[in-house]
């Protein structure tokens, strides 16, 4: 089924964060057909920075090719605010579909934009961020590419006036509505209250952030049908990654950390190492026979 229909239809899809092809393939296996490639994952993973709009528009486009080369999952893309204006916007629509994005997110932050969660962040006026909506509809390749349209103004303006920059956006044509970093759980409702008869409604888990984290099937009651939860793969391996580092410091062995990874083989068999050898086999010229000795038949 369609990103676009399950989205329209009844249930509510969970996209977990990836920011590469091992991430993403390990999403896959655990059962998800839909996944968020986090710009701020990139920010973390990709520069070891925080996530204040210093990734380029060109390695995220890189990053998510090389995802779509692994998996076929519909990929969910944060295209923060499209690195310009509406015009960097069409251009970023057509190289990230190029590059296998299923659906595309645009934020009507200032540049550069910051995480949705953290403070002082800046707006656009509502009217530019409606031309870019549109610009990037007029801009896809394919209607099943769906234009994902998120207002920051709650934290800056306020939540009626986020409401309102939400209903311009789907008037100007997105295809699903997010309004980032809603405070409480009257503030859920409340989207969904002005927004469900709308547009499909997304909501972001982000541990840590300013909207209370909320179980999926609790937010499909409310009435979201999409729930990204986009960094907690990276505090995972983080935390993790560091605990390791410190051991090895501490012991010059990895050996006391060895019932929290893979075996060698354990992690080739999920990066699918075997398979891969033999397909490459199965490409090499057949060996011609020997040729029969005296006596034997040929």
């Amino acid at each position: 089924m369609k990103l676009r229909d399950r989205l329209n239809g009844d249930g509510i899809t969970v996209a977990p964060g990836v920011y590469d092809a091992l991430t993403a393939l390990l999403a896959v296996e655990a059962g998800f057909s839909t996944l968020y490639v986090s710009g701020a994952a990139q920010a973390y993973t990709r520069l070891g920075r925080p996530d204040i709009g210093l990734v380029a528009m060109s390695e995220v486009a890189d990053q998510v090719a090389l995802i779509r080369d692994r998996v076929a999952a519909d990929l969910v893309v944060d295209a923060d605010t499209g690195y310009g204006n509406a015009l960097n916007v069409q251009r970023t629509v057509r190289v990230f579909e190029r590059a296998g994005a299923s659906a595309l997110q645009l934020e009507d932050q200032t540049f550069p934009k910051r995480c949705g969660h953290l403070s002082d962040k800046g707006v656009i006026p509502a009217g530019e961020m409606v031309g870019k909506v549109k610009a990037a509809v007029d801009a896809r390749a394919s209607e099943d590419t769906l234009i994902i349209a998120r207002t920051d103004a709650v934290a800056v303006e306020g939540f009626e006036q986020a409401i309102e920059r939400a209903h311009l956006y789907a008037e100007a044509g997105a295809d699903v509505l997010f309004v980032e970093a809603p405070r409480t759980e009257d503030q859920l409702r409340g989207v969904v209250s002005a927004l469900g008869r709308t547009k499909p409604l997304m909501a972001n888990m982000v541990e840590g952030g300013h909207t209370p984290l909320t179980e999926a099937a609790a937010l499909e009651r409310i009435g979201f049908k999409l729930v990204i939860f986009p960094g907690a793969i990276v505090r995972v391996l983080a935390r993790t990654a560091r605990e390791f580092y410190r051991t090895l410091a501490a012991n010059g062995a990895s050996a006391p950390f060895a019932d929290r990874m893979f075996t060698f083989d354990e992690l080739n068999a999920v990066i699918g190492t075997p398979e891969m050898l033999a397909l490459g086999e199965s490409y090499e010229p057949q060996k011609p026979a020997s040729p029969a000795k005296p006596g034997e038949r040929a």
